[in-house]
């Protein structure tokens, strides 16, 4: 076989892989919404993300600094990682594209949940307490 042709053979096959994921995680997400009948808009990304205050000032943009208090959870409601109250400071351009475009939907003083797909959060690659391709969802207040 070829060099052309094998690797768009494993861009087929990896592109199918990737949608077929997207859909799994999608409906992971819109059954969470349903059970509990939140509110939630989704994003072209396939991120969604509920706001319940908005808060106040200026919307974070990707390079801001903010402080988050946060509770990450899996669709089962099992918590994987969680803030204190005082919450974390980080720069938005340090952390999973889910967090770098949903925290930028509140202001500070905001409260809300991302409803975050794996391609977003950690994908196919495993973390301490995160299997491979999980949907992350986090309470979040943006606090600054």
């Amino acid at each position: 076989m070829k060099p052309i042709y094998f690797i768009l053979l494993v861009s087929l096959f990896s592109c199918n892989k990737k949608k077929k994921q997207a859909k799994i995680d999608d409906d992971i997400i819109t059954n969470y919404i349903a059970e509990y009948g939140l509110d939630a808009t989704k994003t072209e990304s396939g991120l969604y993300y509920v706001i319940d205050e908005v808060g106040v000032g200026e919307h974070p943009t990707i390079n801001s600094t903010v402080t988050v208090a946060y509770k990450g959870y899996f669709s089962d409601n099992s918590v994987f990682d969680e803030s204190d109250s005082t919450g974390i400071t980080f720069s938005l351009t340090s952390v999973i594209e889910g967090w770098q475009e949903g925290i930028p939907y509140f202001k500070p003083g905001g409260k809300g949940m991302l409803l975050i797909p794996s391609a977003l959060g950690y994908g196919r690659n495993a973390q301490p307490g995160v299997p491979a391709n999980s949907v992350l969802i986090f309470d979040i207040h943006l606090i600054e």
